[in-house]
């Protein structure tokens, strides 16, 4: 009786003010008030007694042929959003994911393999994600021989194109993956998922464990690579310099939620959510003589297995009101397509801001 209780408990949570949409053609992909929880499991049978909101309520479009980057701290959800975009966390919590406008998680297992030619991921550590007991050649063919993406003739052939597109040459198909360099590496990665003709690909911070010279080349490999096949990008990073070189649209995560989201000139140059304008000002500038803002967060991140009331970034948001300790905030279009999920923009709160980012505070609700 209690485990029923618990489970009603959370799909009232999660479902209450779930509103569908619509598909609209200029967009490959639309997330729609993504949740995926985990529960947490205790006792003698292994009830769950309480849940881990990884992604708790994220929205967005990504338009053909784009990319949009996907920022904030660890631990914020942003690989399990990836993840859970492709059905690669089991069963989602709530929401919807449409994917060139087919509910991904309405599919059959048969329709679900498929579709997964077509949706591809780049996992961040490229030794732990390539079999060691399989040579390359081997590796990038695999999915191709299984979903007969190409006749048997053409097979090695085809192998080839894809490993020259990728910066390979065709006798590294005998080697194994630890004869290879990191950079080397994640180019076999990028490979195999290219191999199945994807239309959209998960980069999951595919360049977080480079050295700085070898990033650039696989971020140029990346652009290459969209500009000849067409592909779409969701590019996970903690590099906001990164983001901003390679990303169309840029998404700001924090505990589960997506606190601003917009295209990138405009979230980079008018950053608005006070927890995007902490982040940017952690970016290094190539100056020794610049003068840095750096904003500095007090307390840590909450635990998302218990987030707090209202708004979840209320407990180290330096503007932080008492609605904000109680309210939910909800998604707001400040300017056509720049969104903030902040109190601060309510037009109640008195607080104005620059065009640069800045607060200015007219009475006591600072």
């Amino acid at each position: 009786m209690a485990r029923e209780n618990v489970n009603a408990e959370e799909n009232t949570n999660v479902k209450d003010g779930f509103t569908p949409v619509e598909y609209d053609p200029k967009y490959i992909l639309m997330v729609n008030n993504l949740k995926k929880h985990f529960a947490i499991k205790g006792g003698m049978i292994s009830k769950p007694v309480g849940w881990v909101k990884a992604v708790d309520g994220v929205t967005f479009n990504l338009k053909r042929g784009t990319t949009m980057g996907l920022v904030g701290e660890s631990g914020c959800g942003k690989t399990t959003t990836g993840r859970a975009i492709l059905r690669l966390s089991g069963k989602k919590t709530a929401g919807q994911v449409l994917f060139n406008g087919r509910e991904v998680y309405d599919l059959t297992a048969r329709e679900m393999r498929s579709m997964r030619t077509k949706m591809q991921i780049i996992f961040q550590d490229p030794f732990s994600s390539l079999s060691p007991r399989l040579p390359v050649g081997e590796i990038i063919g695999e999915a191709v021989r299984e979903h007969k993406i190409v006749p048997k003739e053409e097979f090695n052939d085809y192998i080839d194109r894809i490993m020259d597109n990728c910066g390979l040459q065709p006798f590294h198909k005998v080697r194994y993956p630890h004869e290879f360099s990191g950079g080397q590496r994640q180019r076999i990665c990028i490979a195999r998922a290219l191999a199945l003709n994807p239309e959209f690909v998960v980069c999951d911070e595919p360049v977080s464990a480079l050295d700085v010279s070898i990033q650039a080349q696989i971020i140029n490999l990346l652009e290459d690579l969209q500009e000849k096949f067409k592909l779409s990008y969701l590019f996970i990073s903690h590099d906001l310099s990164v983001v901003e070189h390679i990303s169309d649209a840029v998404g700001v995560m924090y505990l589960g939620n997506l606190v601003e989201y917009g295209e990138t000139k405009d979230i980079f140059s008018s950053p608005l959510h006070p927890y995007t304008k902490a982040l940017f000002s952690a970016i290094p500038v190539p100056d020794p003589n610049a003068r840095m803002n750096r904003i500095v967060l007090e307390g840590s991140i909450p635990s998302p297995a218990n987030p707090p009331s209202g708004c979840k970034f209320h407990t180290r948001c330096p503007y932080c009101m008492d609605k904000c300790k109680t309210e939910e905030p909800q998604q707001r279009e400040l300017e056509p397509g720049h969104y903030v999920v902040c109190h601060l923009y309510d037009g109640e709160s008195g607080v104005k801001h620059d065009a640069k980012g800045g607060a200015e505070t007219d009475g006591e609700n600072a």
